[in-house]
């Protein structure tokens, strides 16, 4: 038997003579291994293992978290068995906190039946009533914390050597899993940027061979013109115009679909390389926050919201007159909140009507409709709300609101 951490044990947990833990833990290993590849919502997958988890550690109550994305905290992804009270107090904890925080510094699976601090924490004495004592089973894999499972126990027990081991391997099969589904966001995010450029590139070739038509016909419509033709001129000049047209049709394409890349690390590291540079190119002071632990959007999600926010960045930039601007991303309910703010000029003659998206908006930035009808679009792809008004402080403020999620509308 194995005295996890130094526990006093008060019972032993025997395993089965039948063998069943054993088998049960080689049954959730196989099923681990099984969707190392295939396994696109974690959230899913950790909860469904948290039930077989609490059963090998005949615990009453367990949850699952892992890594925000700050890398400080740990975010509950599911619980079963905890009061109410106790899951909204636990969802989100340091990653440092308590026996968390030394299973986590000695990746190990830690047993602890001194709940003081669990209970100071959350405020409810079920810690030390209800639960004796609490397993932790940190997710890593090549030495790299991804989440933990906390498994509570009606009463304070020995765990089986044997129960320790299968969870230190469950642990770090669940943490590959995690880390592959990470790097498949990478490479979704990777995909996603090569399509767009190559289809950028596409549009651009097409673009240039329509404005290198152009150049020769106005070539012949001069011609025409200095010889006095007027059934030449109209034909060159109705070339022309069509040109024109067909090329502002790929210049919008280009606009709406593949203007700027996306950076394949996510949406926080792009917003932080689009403000690193704002003042330097354009003379504005811009004030970055982001206010957020946890950031849960699909790639192409990430890529809507970036896009949106560098055309209200781009509108600050052309026409706004500001000479500081701030630009914050935090949390509102349980939606995400992403604001961009200037001291310029302000809208003129702005009312609370053209707060709506299908508004006329009067702002210097914004008198661009087809700018307006982008940011619309995106907003509306991702489930979002576009907020236009004049700031209380005077210039101009943008703010988007939209859920967390992985769908995007078509």
């Amino acid at each position: 038997m194995s005295k996890i951490d130094g526990a006093s044990p008060h019972a032993e947990l025997d395993l089965d003579p039948s063998g069943s833990h054993t088998l049960e833990a080689l049954h959730v290993l196989g099923e681990i291994s099984s969707t190392l590849a295939d396994e696109d919502d974690l959230d899913e997958l950790l909860g469904r293992f948290l039930g077989t988890m609490i059963r090998l550690a005949k615990a009453d109550a367990g949850v699952v978290r892992v890594l925000t994305s700050d890398g400080l905290h740990l975010r509950m992804v599911a619980s079963r068995g905890l009061p109410p009270a106790v899951v909204e107090k636990e969802r989100l904890v340091s990653r440092d906190c308590g026996q968390c925080g030394i299973a986590i510094g000695q990746n190990r699976p830690c047993f602890e039946i001194d709940l003081a601090g669990c209970a100071e924490r959350t405020g409810s004495d079920y810690f030390g009533k209800g639960c004796q004592a609490m397993v932790v089973v940190p997710l890593q894999t090549a030495g790299r914390l991804l989440g933990t499972y906390n498994l509570y126990l009606p009463e304070a027990f020995e765990l089986p050597e044997e129960v320790a081991l299968l969870f230190r391997s469950i642990g770090e099969h669940l943490g590959m899993a995690l880390e592959n589904a990470r790097l498949k966001r990478e490479n979704l995010r990777v995909v996603l940027t090569s399509e767009r450029q190559m289809m950028a590139a596409e549009i651009h070739d097409s673009l240039a061979q329509t404005l290198a038509y152009m150049k020769m016909r106005m070539a012949l419509l001069n011609d025409a013109l200095a010889d006095q033709s007027l059934e030449r001129s109209a034909r060159y000049a109705g070339d022309v115009g069509q040109a024109l047209d067909d090329a502002y049709g790929h210049l919008r394409e280009l606009l709406v679909q593949f203007r700027s890349r996306m950076d394949p690390m996510g949406l926080q590291h792009a917003l932080h390389g689009l403000a690193c540079g704002f003042q330097e190119r354009t003379g504005i002071a811009l004030r970055y926050e982001n206010r957020l632990t946890d950031l849960r959007l699909a790639p192409e999600q990430e890529s809507q919201v970036f896009h949106i926010l560098q055309e209200a960045l781009a509108n600050v930039a052309r026409h706004s007159g500001a000479t500081e601007a701030s630009m914050t991303l935090e949390a509102a309910g349980d939606y995400y909140t992403a604001t961009v703010e200037d001291n310029g000029r302000g809208g003129q003659d702005f009312s609370a009507s053209a707060s709506r998206l299908d508004a006329s908006w009067d702002h210097p930035g914004l008198r661009d409709h087809f700018g307006l009808s982008i940011m619309r679009e995106r907003a509306q792809k991702i489930g979002g709300r576009l907020e236009v008004v004049n700031s209380p402080r005077g210039g101009f403020r943008v703010r988007l609101s939209f859920p967390p999620g992985g769908g995007v509308s078509g």
